[in-house]
Order: C-alpha cells, then sequence, then structure tokens
C-alpha cells in the first residue's frame, strides 16, 4: 500500500532553490512550486534577457510573484548566500545528451554535471539544508534484456554522459549518508517529453518534422522502444521527493507509456494528419535498445503514478510546437 494515495502538495515547501531553472524541466518545475506558492529561486547561467532558451522556458514565469531568477554559473558562484532557509534543493542543472559527451566536451560534462554538483551538495550540507533532489538518468541502467529495470539493478552506463549523471546522483547519495548530509533522493527520469523539450530530443524533432514537412532523421531502425514520460509526471514526482518525509535514495520515474520510436512516429502523423518523411542513419555510440522503469518504488514511496498516456502527451505537445511554427496548416 503506497504511504500516500496522492503525494502531499508542495504546501510544505516555503522556499526552494531549482538550479537548471531555464531548462526544460527545470522551468516546468519551478512554474509549478510558484503556482502552489512556494517562494523559488531559480538558478541557471543562461540569462533570461539574453539567451533565447530561457527567454522562451521563463516565459510562464514572468509576473509570478514567487519566483526570483539569479543568473550564475554553480561551478564559479558562491552557492551558501542562495540556499539559505530554503526547504529542499531540486538540483536539476547540468550538460545534457548523450552524443556531444564523447569526446573533446567531455570535460564540460565532467564540470557541470559532477564538480559543480559537488559544490552544491557541499553548500546544502554547510547551510543545513534539509532535503536535496537531483535528477539523474535511465541513462546510468545502460544496455538491458528489455525487462523493467529496478533501483536494485547494477548500473552500466553506455556513455560518458551517463558515466558522469551516475557519478552525480551516487556523489548526492555518499553525502546524504552522513549525519549533518542533506536527506537526498536521486529521481531516475525515463524519457522526458512534453513542451519545451530540447530540440535535439526525439519527440521534438518528430512533431516538428510533421509540422513543417521536412524529414526526420532516424538513429537506427525505429525498433527502439523507451519509457516515454510526460513532463508535467515528471514535476509531480519531483515534488512529491521533496515533501514525502520518508523518501530516500534511488527512484525510477518512468512514464509507464514503452513504445518504440517507429509507434512514436505513427501517433504524431496521425496526430498532425502528415505523413513524415525519414532520413535513415546508423545507430548512434551509447543508444540502448530499451528503456523500461519498474514504477514499484515511486508507487510504494511516493505514492506516485503517472497519469498522462502516451497519445495525450504527444497531442499536448504538439500544440504548443503548433503555436510557435509559422503558417502551420493541418495537412490533412
Amino acid at each position: 500500500m503506497p504511504h500516500h494515495e496522492q503525494p502531499p502538495t508542495p504546501a510544505a515547501l516555503r522556499r526552494a532553490v531549482v538550479t537548471g531553472s531555464a531548462g526544460f524541466i527545470g522551468s516546468h518545475l519551478a512554474h509549478a512550486l510558484a503556482q502552489y506558492g512556494t517562494t523559488v529561486i531559480g538558478v541557471d547561467r543562461r540569462d533570461p534577457s539574453t539567451n533565447a532558451t530561457a527567454i522562451a522556458n521563463l516565459a510562464s514565469l514572468r509576473g509570478l510573484p514567487g519566483y526570483h531568477h539569479i543568473t550564475a554559473d554553480l561551478v564559479t558562484c558562491a552557492i551558501d548566500p542562495l540556499l539559505i532557509d530554503a526547504d529542499a534543493v531540486f538540483h536539476l542543472a547540468g550538460i545534457p545528451g548523450v552524443r556531444p559527451s564523447w569526446g573533446p566536451r567531455f570535460s564540460d560534462y565532467l564540470t557541470s554535471n559532477v564538480l559543480a554538483t559537488h559544490r552544491v551538495v557541499e553548500a546544502c550540507t554547510r547551510v543545513g539544508v534539509p532535503r536535496m533532489v537531483v535528477a539523474s538518468s535511465s541513462s546510468v541502467y545502460g544496455p538491458t534484456d528489455g525487462g523493467a529495470s529496478t533501483e536494485a539493478d547494477r548500473p552500466k552506463p553506455a556513455s560518458p554522459y551517463a558515466v558522469t549523471k551516475l557519478a552525480e546522483e551516487q556523489l548526492c547519495l555518499a553525502y546524504a549518508e552522513r549525519p549533518v548530509g542533506p536527506g537526498t533522493v536521486a529521481l531516475r527520469y525515463f524519457t522526458v517529453y512534453g513542451p519545451r523539450q530540447r530540440a535535439d530530443m526525439f519527440t521534438h524533432r518528430a512533431l516538428q518534422a510533421a509540422l513543417t514537412g521536412q524529414p526526420l532523421r532516424l538513429y537506427g531502425d525505429g525498433h527502439q522502444r523507451r519509457d516515454f514520460t510526460y513532463v508535467d509526471d515528471v514535476v509531480a514526482a519531483t515534488i512529491a521527493a521533496a515533501t514525502v518525509p520518508s523518501a530516500r535514495g534511488v527512484i525510477n520515474v518512468g512514464g509507464g507509456s514503452n513504445a518504440s520510436l517507429l509507434e512514436v512516429i505513427n501517433i504524431v502523423s496521425g496526430l498532425v494528419g502528415r505523413d513524415i518523411q525519414l532520413q535513415q542513419d546508423n545507430v548512434r555510440s551509447g543508444d540502448v535498445l530499451v528503456t523500461r522503469a519498474d514504477p514499484g518504488r515511486a508507487r510504494e514511496v511516493l505514492g506516485w503514478q503517472p497519469r498522462v498516456d502516451l497519445h495525450d502527451g504527444l497531442r499536448a505537445h504538439m500544440q504548443a510546437l503548433a503555436a510557435q511554427v509559422p503558417n502551420y496548416s493541418r495537412a490533412a
């Protein structure tokens, strides 16, 4: 039986820090918290007065009285003052993406995903922040036999990016074992999609191709399967991780919508009313064939389960994108 039939609301969070608040998930999380009445300190190195991504992602937060944006780089800035009186720190900042992590950019991944995280968790410990929620990734599991991954499975990261995400979560959990460390939950997100998703991500590219008529580059044969998780569900799980008193350790956050890339393409084609022209390409290094979350621990510990199915989530994602595509008209 879950500890909570419904995850508790963020009412318990008077003040929270969201790192990476100008990003895809971070901006949705900051918005949800601010709407609940939490005072949110958003930290991101992207300046919302000049950076196009930050401008777009933070548009919905403009004018919300509880949101305060700090443009700062966690690698170099003074972190302690940002955390004073915070009930929770949501650490979502970092460099994403499997493909660019091979080669010379690895040092950027190491700096942003591991060294910056070390500075954040050190500051949380010094200031006495009671709860830290860190964004990890399903990529830490690496190749599987196609079955559902449980939190007890041995991680086998298959890309430099995944190595840094595993290091990041384990670093935070190591600090949590100390008597003075913050209570910590590491959430392994599975293929998050929805409005404001990064333009290099598959569902965004598939929708963009359908809306514009441009071809979609497909890496591999399209039979790769993913546990697609809608961003609103991810936000609900992330807030629950900070507000359920007993929550600790690693927890999978998977949407329960396990589908192949070809199945997603078919859904998108139907939603938009246009066939998608495919450009086949080789599988990318570090891409695994199947990701599938065992949702048991999220259900038991957080009282969380996904509410948005793939079809409804893709429709919402499409509507948000269609509003940005000039002269878009339904092809069907």
